[in-house]
């Protein structure tokens, strides 16, 4: 499929779907990472006689309530400090006059419409790729531009459907992120390492029935951790874990077969149900009915470190635990630590990961910060993504390029 360079955009409106999903601390922006990246695509269209109608979603929403707090206002107001010119801000995803709005303004100017995530309640149009409200969208624009890697694995009406009514290409964002990861796909240099963490084992199920075949050592931390530690019976007190029986049954599966390549937790630092400002270190066995597994212990770190100076690559998607606070970090540093001394390539994935290489000092020190989570990971499972697929079936290709 073409890219943004590839055609001509002068003169044209283009619906630039961003991926500003961006983390939010006392309503202001917490990292920009995903909005810097942007910049280049954005700055690429105006600079080129464009217009830009940028469209993203902002956090989980399933309810009236969820609306609260995910307006894009905040992110077009920061964006419009980092191209130093006013974004213009839509406070609705559509509307009986936005077309003529759009119309009114310069070439050259910025438009944001509201969170597309708003358009799933009550009927999940946006997620279910609703047809009529991705025409609607694509009426509002000559070209359709995906940039929004971390939501590409989706086909929605925002990242996909677009695409069925006017021209589509991929912006600088997304061909960078696929440039940089199809070495991962295609051929990693060996031996292979994944780290993996996150909340809900229930997520990435199949994700990791992709990618267990594909590595050889997979280290488990966080939520993750412990749903294979409940599986294999070990006490986990009230840590973050499955409680799928279906899930559990897998993950025994998965032991059995990749044994030699799965790595859990030996120790951990653990808090309590009932005193925030208590701190223990336990052996996996030791593990109490009200503890919380917050992070993984010396001997867990010293374990993975060996799988590590084995890696010559190595794919990091999320943390050792529960790192924003002083008292779990230390396991998230250590490894972090380990990985910047090896000689491995690192590639980093995911909102968490990210953020935490970033607030830890690591950013710079590892060869590719990806602005991806899930996508990522679907990405290196099967080198497909549900969107970039989507576009390349339904390609509308009536434009002078």
């Amino acid at each position: 499929m073409k890219n943004i360079q590839d055609i001509d955009i002068n003169g044209k409106t283009v619906i630039l779907r961003c991926d500003f999903n961006v983390p939010l601390k006392d309503g202001l922006v917490d990292d920009d990472s995903k909005i810097v990246k942007s910049l280049k695509t954005i700055n690429y269209i105006i600079e080129n006689g464009g217009k830009v109608v940028v469209l993203s979603h902002l956090g989980r929403v399933k309810g009236e309530e969820d609306k609260r707090g995910k307006s894009l206002k905040v992110v077009a107001d920061y964006l419009s400090t980092l191209i130093n010119k006013p974004v213009v801000f839509k406070s609705v995803t559509r509307s009986n006059s936005l077309l003529e709005e759009i119309k009114k303004e310069p070439l050259g100017s910025i438009i944001m419409l509201e969170n597309t995530r708003f358009e799933d309640i009550p009927n999940k149009l946006e997620s279910s790729n609703n047809e009529a409200l991705a025409k609607y969208w694509a009426s509002l624009g000559d070209i359709f531009c995906l940039d929004a890697f971390g939501s590409a694995h989706r086909s929605h009406a925002s990242t996909a459907g677009i695409g069925a009514f006017i021209p589509s290409c991929l912006g600088y964002l997304m061909q960078e992120e696929l440039n940089n990861l199809s070495t991962l796909v295609n051929a990693p240099k060996r031996p292979f390492t994944i780290l993996m963490g996150g909340a809900k084992v229930d997520d990435k199920i199949k994700l990791m029935e992709n990618l267990l075949p594909k590595c050889d050592y997979f280290l488990a931390t966080g939520g993750i951790a412990n749903s294979f530690l409940k599986a294999l019976r070990f006490p986990v007190g009230s840590s973050l874990a499955t409680s799928d029986e279906k899930i559990i049954s897998k993950l025994r599966t998965f032991m059995l077969e990749y044994r030699n390549k799965i790595l859990l937790p030996l120790d951990a630092t653990v808090g309590s149900t009932y005193d925030e400002n208590y701190v223990k270190y336990r052996s996996i066995a030791e593990i109490g009915s009200n503890e919380v597994i917050y992070d993984i212990g010396v001997k867990t770190i010293a374990k993975y470190k060996l799988a590590i100076d084995k890696s010559k690559t190595i794919f990091v998607n999320g943390t050792c635990g529960k790192y924003e606070d002083t008292k779990y970090a230390n396991g998230t540093m250590q490894v972090f630590t380990n990985l910047s001394m090896s000689p491995a390539d690192i590639y980093v994935g995911g909102g968490d990961s990210v953020s935490a290489a970033k607030k830890l000092g690591f950013e710079g020190k590892f060869k590719y910060l990806s602005s991806g989570g899930g996508a990522t990971l679907e990405y290196l499972g099967d080198g497909k993504l549900e969107a970039v697929e989507y576009l390349k079936e339904h390609a509308n290709e009536n434009i002078n390029a």
